[in-house]
């Protein structure tokens, strides 16, 4: 399995709907030279885990946009569904007030060119590998930068919700990167103290050995 991180990230148009309003042709283009683009996978409107994920994002929408983020969503429903759900109270389970464009990859091409489509593989009698059930996109998400290109990704199992701060974490560790050279240890969050990564210290151990 190949990996899209310090790749371009794939290019893709289609509808997205933002509150009340479907978008035709949506592409992350838009943002390139502008935001970075946290892009981030859920498997499918009107179930448990994913409105909790799509809510959560919105708390955090003004952090997203103190650091030049654009945050969108994406999953394999149609633009008719997102637009249903957006209309949903979140007391009944919808996500009413989610502010940020939802992307319909209604053809799965997108989860599949991001590597995040999960599905239940047979095989044809002449060997072929072929899909069982109907696939859904698994919690991915994307980190790209201005450039357009991916640099942090994460991949959770249906199951298992993801942490919004955490990402936000990442932005700032990008950010930061960028801004100063300095590398971010590991538990690194912003105010803390980061690396400078030179040779030297490889270079004084291996003088010494």
């Amino acid at each position: 399995m190949t990996t899209l991180v310090g790749k371009k990230a794939p290019v893709f148009r289609a509808t997205a709907v933002k509150g009340s309003e479907i978008i035709q042709d949506f592409s992350l283009e838009q943002y390139l030279g502008k935001k970075y683009v946290v892009f981030f996978f859920y498997p499918m409107d009107f179930t448990f885990v994913c409105p909790t994920e799509l809510h959560a994002f919105q708390e955090k929408k003004a952090e997203f946009e103190k650091r030049d983020v654009a945050v969108v969503g994406c999953s394999v429903d149609s633009e008719f569904s997102h637009f249903q759900w957006l209309q949903m109270d979140k007391k009944f389970g919808g996500i009413k007030g989610v502010e940020y464009p939802i992307v319909a990859d209604f053809s799965k091409t997108i989860s599949e060119n991001y590597g995040v489509l999960a599905s239940e593989f047979g095989y044809d009698d002449e060997g072929n590998a072929v899909s069982e059930g109907a696939p859904v996109s698994y919690r991915g998400l994307f980190l790209i930068d201005k450039e357009g290109v991916v640099r942090h990704i994460t991949i959770n199992d249906l199951p298992l919700g993801r942490n919004v701060d955490e990402a936000l974490r990442m932005v700032d560790a990008l950010r930061h990167f960028e801004q100063y050279g300095e590398v971010c240890p590991a538990n690194w969050s912003e105010g803390k103290d980061a690396m400078k990564a030179t040779n030297e210290g490889v270079a004084g151990y291996l003088s010494n050995h």
